[in-house]
């Protein structure tokens, strides 16, 4: 009878050794893209600083000093991280993100943004995907009707911010896409579908949800804040906006306020007053600033600057930065 047993568990053990494999398997070769991933960055940019690359849309940043969190403006991306910690401030909730997950921004966002731990010995390293909307729109209604029919709007509002783990189909699409930076041929020809297959992984992946409600059916929201984006330098009420969406003002400033944290006023002005910052850390005049993001009035534009950020914007001329990778 013992006989037999050991029998027995020898004859399972194959099974069992081969369901550890399967599972392990994945988590392996996602380490070692990873990896590749890197080196793949640390060749094309070996020093500090922001790279656009042949391919449309993506960009490749290195920080070797810290850089405390800073008024700034998202656009719909993906920000991943192969070295260090990067931090993204939302109506003062922190967003923390390393190599372990990555960064979706579906929406145009105020935030503020930096690496606060950068150093010479553990640089900040990563790439910025920016997301094309109507690909990403066409990905999300096909995945759609490829499972049935499209569902209506569940009503969940877009998050403005959210983070993924970096699964395996992720990573894999992220290292064959990076690949193409070795040849101006492949990236050209090949880097549009590649860049598909991206999105495709983040809609699967732990942020589709938030990706599918702003590009996919129900993305009201996203779209308001791209027609406001757009008008920064131009008076725009909440009727207004919420005509633009076929809503009643009372449902948009709610649902408004579920997506991005803010009332539609707080998201106007923080829109306006990042933006305005960047420029005057760029070396715009304050003046020229405060025009350019549609103030008409310069001393009403000091007082909401230093509410917002504690300096005036002049002092703040003098002492800002602006964080990598949000440019």
């Amino acid at each position: 009878m013992r006989v037999q047993n050991r029998r027995d568990c020898r004859e399972y053990l194959p099974d069992c050794l081969s369901t550890i494999e399967r599972f392990d398997f994945p988590c392996q070769l996602s380490a070692m893209s990873s990896k590749q991933i890197k080196t793949l960055i640390e060749r094309h940019l070996p020093e500090a600083g922001l790279v656009d690359t042949a391919l449309k849309g993506v960009q490749l940043y290195r920080v070797t000093d810290a850089m405390p969190c800073a008024p700034a403006v998202y656009e719909p991306t993906v920000v991943a991280i192969v070295s260090g910690v990067k931090e993204a401030v939302l109506d003062g909730e922190r967003h923390v993100y390393d190599s372990s997950r990555y960064m979706c921004c579906p929406m145009t966002m105020p935030v503020e943004a930096g690496a606060p731990q950068a150093s010479p010995e553990d640089p900040l390293i990563g790439a910025l995907i920016a997301l094309d909307g109507r690909v990403m729109t066409e990905l999300s209604i096909e995945i759609e009707t490829s499972t049935s029919s499209i569902r209506k709007p569940d009503g969940a509002a877009p998050q403005g911010l959210t983070l993924a783990r970096w699964d395996a189909d992720f990573t894999q699409a992220l290292l064959r896409l990076l690949e193409l930076l070795d040849s101006p041929t492949d990236a050209a020809v090949l880097g549009p579908g590649r860049l598909r297959e991206l999105y495709y992984a983040v809609l699967k992946g732990e942020a589709g949800g938030a990706a599918k409600r702003a590009f996919g059916v129900g993305n009201e929201i996203a779209r308001t804040i791209d027609y406001l984006s757009n008008r920064l330098n131009e008076p725009v009420t909440i009727d207004e906006m919420a005509s633009q969406v076929g809503m009643s003002r009372a449902v948009f400033h709610r649902r408004f306020k579920e997506a991005t944290k803010m009332s539609p006023i707080q998201f106007m002005k923080s829109m306006k007053l990042n933006n305005a910052a960047m420029k005057i850390a760029g070396g715009m005049t304050v003046n020229e600033a405060a025009l350019d993001v549609g103030y008409v009035s310069s001393s009403q534009f000091s007082r909401e600057f230093k509410r917002m950020y504690g300096k005036s914007p002049r002092q703040w001329s003098h002492t800002a930065q602006i964080p990598v990778g949000v440019m």
